[in-house]
């Protein structure tokens, strides 16, 4: 037998679990610090639930399969769809409906770089309301998320599904060739306008002086948000769907600069999310300092998805961030919490008959907050010392003989290499300061 694991799946050691679990700690917590309870929906649903709702060609990419009582059931695909029948099947559900979720999803793709079938998605969404107040909410907690994680320089850009419609019938789509019209529309930075008009032109339709003025329209957007709606009121607010998205962003601007987030978040024509996903806000969020990274988190306004189950439009706004890609982000900014041994000490196994004092000292140590494992046996104790060097465990207790009379510990700091008596309590102090240290 050939050891190895399932192709598109992979393992994830402890050294980048301890880091991965910890970013995720700290986006948990601006979640909950903003009203956000956790949800969590099952692996597996009947496949009726996910069936219809990715288009043919997400339905093939299901792991599909009917299960030991026969069912016909399929693994979870997105949180997005599961949240919807959530959403229908609860009826004792309250609007406005807050959750947050942080789940492995199953795609039976094709495996490639950076991609695979198995992989975390992380969702917080607002439903039950359209507003601009909830939609500026959504914006408040993005970039609550890039502050907790320590990211400095960013951008989340924004746009609108109602200035991306416009610009189409400018360019005389209204339907067909719309798809791949603003997927050019969101590499033009990237292309540049020659390369974009030549590529636009072989769309079916297109209206060569309507490209023209798409690219006034965007490459001629000022930097500053207030600036980018007066521009695009005098270039297509002749259009009355533009001029609604424009009154919403305005009253969406209001809303960021007076929670002091404006600077962080640009008003950007040219970010073309799915035109038939999204119904107004669209957002993607890129770091300064790795320009040619890609967005970390996006996301925007899907009034008619969740609805999918009640017969009716249910207003709801989301952010989603790209966990692999911003820990990777991270990674490469060395921002990760660089701690990845098991424990803050280790207290060794003097012998047999101290165990009970290391399980003792354990214990307190463990009330105190501080991550504690006991060596699991008795050998010598420089085998001991060595394990904890190699796992990375800053500080050793050792308790013998002498030491359980006395009421003290032998507190040994493993970067230093320096040992003294102390009582516990004096050890704990120690720690904690040490800490407290690291922390800052």
């Amino acid at each position: 037998m050939k050891v190895q694991s399932l192709k598109g799946f992979r393992d994830y050691l402890p050294e980048e679990m301890l880091q991965k679990d910890r970013m995720l700690d700290s986006v948990r917590q601006v979640f909950e610090r903003h009203g956000y309870p956790p949800l969590m929906t099952p692996a597996l649903e009947y496949s009726d639930v996910l069936l219809g709702k990715y288009g043919d060609d997400g339905e093939m990419l299901l792991y599909r399969f009917r299960d030991h009582g026969d069912r016909d059931v399929a693994m979870r695909f997105d949180l997005t769809v599961p949240l919807a029948r959530v959403l229908a099947e609860h009826g004792e559900i309250t609007f406005p409906f807050r959750r947050y979720q942080i789940a492995p999803v199953w795609r039976a793709e094709k495996p490639a770089r950076g991609r695979f079938r198995e992989f975390v998605q992380c969702d917080v969404d607002l439903v039950g309301v359209d507003s601009a107040a909830a939609d500026a909410e959504m914006l408040v907690v993005g970039t609550a998320v890039m502050d907790q994680l320590g990211i400095e320089g960013y951008q989340i850009r924004v746009n609108h599904r109602g200035i991306l419609a416009a610009l189409c019938r400018l360019v005389g789509l209204t339907q067909t060739g719309e798809v791949a019209f603003l997927r050019l529309l969101d590499k033009l930075d990237k292309i540049g306008a020659d390369k974009f008009r030549s590529q636009v032109g072989e769309i079916p339709g297109i209206d060569p002086a309507g490209v023209d003025r798409v690219l006034g329209t965007v490459l001629e957007a000022p930097e500053d948000s207030r600036q980018v709606l007066e521009h695009l009121s005098t270039t297509i607010g002749n259009d009355s769907v533009a001029a609604e998205a424009i009154a919403r962003m305005e009253a969406v601007q209001v809303l960021l600069e007076a929670s002091g987030i404006a600077a962080s978040c640009r008003i950007d024509p040219s970010i073309a999310r799915g035109l038939s996903y999204y119904t107004g806000l669209v957002y993607e969020t890129y770091l300064d300092a790795l320009p040619g990274f890609g967005s970390v988190m996006s996301g925007g306004r899907y009034d008619g998805l969740l609805g999918m189950f009640l017969g009716k439009d249910v207003p709801a706004i989301g952010i989603s961030l790209g966990i692999d890609r911003l820990f990777a982000a991270l990674k490469e900014l060395d921002l990760l919490d660089s701690r990845t041994q098991p424990a803050d000490v280790m207290v060794a196994q003097f012998s047999e008959e101290l165990a009970g004092a290391s399980f003792g000292a354990a214990a307190q140590l463990r009330r105190a907050g501080i991550h504690t494992l006991v060596y699991p046996r008795e050998v010598k104790l420089k085998k001991q010392l060595q394990y904890a060097q190699k796992a990375g465990i800053p500080f050793v207790i050792v308790i013998g003989g002498d030491e359980q009379k006395a009421g003290t510990v032998q507190f040994r700091s493993m970067e230093q290499g320096q040992q003294e008596e102390l009582s516990l309590t004096e050890a704990i102090e120690k720690i904690a300061q040490t800490r407290c240290r690291d922390a800052k």
